[in-house]
């Protein structure tokens, strides 16, 4: 390993380093009792990291032989993924200790799952993309059954780990077909393969691949495991499977079809077009008739992403800053919503019934108002921040000649709008009844209202990440 090689890989083996030193100290200490310690410091790692890669990074260089790439794309997608982590852990401390979850283990695997993310996002090589995606997946399966005595909770973790297996599957299978028409696991060599005209066994793995990817973020038809699990995991655990790893699996994707098959893009701009209609179409019709708010938030993940794939679908270098720019604010709103979430309570015990909102609003009006912001930032309503989350995906397709998609999506988005906006409605007008108790440690109050002014204050300028995410665009799409 040359310097150059330790440098660029250090903030992974840092957070490696960490995750053995804790569990290790927490096994041979007081196990459980260091677990709220360790969710501070991991989350004030996280955040230490993510001014590191953001503040020091620059230039572009790729290290271990063309395993490994460092550029502006992979430190814009590592600053979300490290923040959006950290947030979760530390609002997620005080329930998950009320309600005797929170086990030492938990910050670890978070950790583990984090690592594994950023190395997805830097791979340049299919090995090292498969490396990166099965620790996060390894890891994210066992935080979803974390609550040994629910029966929910360990469907849903055994769930997530067949379906998982399955993706990992179609995966192993689309990159082995890769290798054996160019010869190569890199994505430089791929790309010099693809110019010189493609071989059909070529994109058929290229499709497979892409279908293992999509079962990731959640793209439909590859969305069965989310509302099960979303449902069933402890709800800090769904607030975590809601943020980083989409960001991951989405630079993923990204890196993917831009490092590997960027001479290509009316090939697979095609395939994920499809899942970009499928997956906003049917996250829209289906969150419609859910009750449970959990649920309701999976298939509101599957259409966001819907939304998200349009920007990487038209194949431009303002498509994936599109992308970029949705997904940073996608997560902000995730946050802020399950930091909502997170409160619902009645005689100390969890809710998650839609109905618990009735009255909300009259019991606790300013709760009420910051989560309406996030609601209708999440629909879309001008001038929350969301919406221009929808323009610049939309735009992007608009300008590259995709009319007929962004057509598809702004029809999608009215029709998602009707679940957001009956939420509000319960909250204002519903019917006469106790609502939801609404217990939130400082940590919770602080990120709902933060996320609530970010989605109104935002729409001067979306706090300068416009062009930071300019810069990673053109980094990757050559």
């Amino acid at each position: 390993m040359t310097p150059a090689d330790f440098q660029t890989l250090l903030p992974e083996i840092v957070l490696a380093g960490y995750a053995m030193a804790a569990l290790l100290a927490a096994v041979y200490t007081s196990k459980d009792k260091l677990a709220p310690t360790l969710v501070w410091a991991t989350a004030g790692l996280f955040v230490a990291l993510a001014l590191y890669i953001g503040g020091t990074g620059e230039g572009e260089r790729t290290v271990f032989g063309g395993l490994f790439t460092d550029d502006p794309f992979a430190r814009f997608a590592k600053v979300t993924t490290l923040l959006s982590a950290a947030a979760v852990l530390v609002m997620s401390q005080d329930y998950m200790t009320r309600r005797d979850l929170l086990r030492f283990e938990y910050p670890v695997l978070v950790t583990l799952a984090v690592v594994g993310m950023m190395v997805m996002i830097s791979s340049a090589d299919l090995v090292t993309l498969y490396m990166g995606l099965e620790l996060q997946s390894l890891s994210l399966y066992v935080v979803a059954s974390m609550r040994r005595d629910s029966a929910r909770s360990s469907e849903a973790g055994l769930k997530y780990f067949v379906l998982g297996a399955l993706s990992s599957g179609l995966l192993l299978y689309g990159a082995s077909l890769v290798y054996g028409y160019a010869g190569t696991t890199q994505f430089a060599g791929i790309l010099s393969t693809v110019r010189d005209g493609v071989p059909l066994g070529l994109l058929f793995g290229l499709v497979f691949m892409l279908a293992g990817l999509a079962f990731k973020v959640s793209a439909a038809p590859f969305h069965m495991w989310t509302p099960d699990v979303y449902e069933g995991s402890p709800t800090p655990v769904t607030a975590f499977f809601a943020t980083a790893p989409k960001v991951a699996a989405m630079a993923l994707i990204a890196r993917l079809v831009q490092d590997a098959f960027g001479g290509i893009p009316g090939q697979w701009g095609q395939v994920l077009a499809g899942l970009a209609v499928a997956s906003m179409f049917l996250g829209a019709v289906a969150a419609i008739g859910q009750r449970d708010i959990k649920r309701l938030m999976a298939y509101s993940s599957i259409a966001h992403m819907g939304y998200a794939l349009i920007g990487l679908a038209v194949g431009t270098a303002y498509g994936v800053q599109a992308t970029l720019i949705y997904m940073a604010i996608y997560v902000t709103m995730n946050v802020g919503t399950f930091a909502f979430i997170l409160s619902m309570e009645r005689d100390g015990r969890p809710v998650s019934d839609i109905a618990g909102l009735n009255q909300f609003a009259v019991k606790e009006p300013l709760k009420a108002l910051a989560m309406l912001v996030l609601l209708f930032s999440l629909a879309g309503v001008p001038p929350m921040v969301g919406f221009f989350g929808k323009f610049y995906v939309l735009k992007a397709a608009v300008d590259a000649g995709w009319v007929w998609l962004a057509v598809a999506g702004a029809v999608a988005s009215v029709i998602g709008a009707f679940y957001y906006l009956r939420l509000v409605y319960f909250m204002y007008f519903g019917a006469e009844q106790e609502p939801v108790d609404s217990r939130m440690a400082p940590v919770q109050w602080g990120m709902l209202v933060a996320v609530a002014a970010i989605m109104l204050l935002g729409i001067v300028n979306l706090f300068g990440i416009e062009p930071i995410a300019a810069t990673a665009a053109e980094a990757l799409v050559r």
